[in-house]
């Protein structure tokens, strides 16, 4: 269950690609692929285990001058995907 608190880091079996050719960010692990929205990137690579998912949602807001409510849901959502997905995993 992801939470305020959790420190998420990508899966050790994916991993954050950008491609040149198309400009766009994509998270590659076995088999199979998805490409991020420019937002989604910006989440993903930030997903290093060092930040919790606050501190995530407050240098997002800050960065984008969003109201950090309005962009947390968005992030947990997403965060959530990748973790049924088995693509996250909290940092010890």
């Amino acid at each position: 269950m992801i939470s305020a608190d959790t420190r998420p880091r990508i899966a050790s079996k994916a991993r954050l690609r950008y491609d040149r050719k198309t400009g766009r960010t994509m998270l590659l692990y076995p088999e199979k692929g998805l490409v991020l929205n420019p937002t989604a990137a910006e989440i993903a690579k930030l997903c290093t285990g060092e930040h919790s998912v606050a501190a995530i949602v407050t240098q997002l807001a800050s960065q984008y001058g969003k109201d950090a409510a309005a962009i947390e849901s968005e992030v947990m959502k997403f965060l959530s995907s990748l973790a049924e997905r088995g693509l996250l995993q909290e940092a010890n």
